[in-house]
């Protein structure tokens, strides 16, 4: 018989395995390396492959902007003002804001707006369409000076101008309905026959103010001539907006 041989197994490649801390976008991957001592053992991925395939990396976040209040439409009513409006709707600036964002609409004239007419509320003046080329030195811009009719329509309108500038609330109906009741229009009116009258302090002018009401209330850039019906109907309107809100809220004797 033939000698007996040793037979002995052969050992299989040992496997060392050991772990990889991989990173993908922030979050910590434990992956597997295979070493082989044997030449047939399977090539190990790279470690970048595979945290590509595993774990992709994430997009980079884009900041959300905050969202720009959208700009409202408000249809005036009888009775408004720009202050008042802008009084009411919190607008930023106050009424002269609102009216720079509405000047187009509105006109030359920010007291004299109309039932009906629609402005826009929270949005910044708007930009010209076109770039208009600059007036020659020799054409000098117009001022845009507004004119006012010696009439009550125009006493009335270019007293809504000085109240807007001083923030006095008040409506041209309302300014127009009270005249109409104290004195039928007519600034020279005097009233000699009431209690005012009886203690010396008669009643005169458009909106019928004794001198010391017209003296207390009087609004500067008017005349001190309690006959002038600029003068007389922004400081009566003045004294009802401090003692009624406005005048648009007096309907009888005041």
């Amino acid at each position: 018989m033939p000698a007996t041989g040793n037979h002995r197994r052969r050992k299989s490649g040992s496997l060392t395995r050991g772990f990889i801390t991989v990173t993908a976008g922030g979050a910590a991957l434990a992956l597997p390396v295979i070493g082989a001592t044997t030449a047939s053992a399977a090539p190990v991925q790279s470690v970048a492959t595979v945290a590509k395939t595993v774990a992709p990396a994430a997009a980079p976040a884009k900041g959300i902007a905050a969202a720009k209040a959208t700009p409202s439409v408000y249809s005036v009513i009888a009775g408004d003002t720009l202050y008042k409006i802008a009084v009411g709707h919190a607008v930023s600036g106050g009424w002269q804001q609102l009216y720079q964002d509405n000047r187009e609409v509105i006109g030359a004239d920010p007291a004299v707006i109309h039932p009906g007419m629609k402005l826009t509320i929270g949005a910044k003046a708007a930009a010209p369409a076109e770039t208009k080329p600059a007036a020659s030195p020799s054409t000098p811009a117009s001022a845009g000076t507004v004119t006012y009719t010696n009439d009550l329509d125009g006493w009335i309108k270019e007293s809504l101008a000085v109240m807007a500038q001083h923030g006095i609330p008040g409506s041209y109906d309302g300014i127009h309905r009270n005249i109409i009741r104290e004195s039928s229009g007519n600034p020279k009116a005097i009233n000699n026959w009431d209690s005012n009258a009886a203690k010396g302090t008669p009643s005169k002018g458009l909106l019928q103010v004794i001198d010391p009401t017209f003296k207390a209330y009087h609004v500067s850039g008017t005349s001190m001539d309690i006959y002038d019906p600029v003068a007389n109907i922004t400081a009566a309107c003045n004294y009802a907006a401090a003692k009624y809100g406005s005048i648009d809220n007096v309907f009888g004797a005041y």
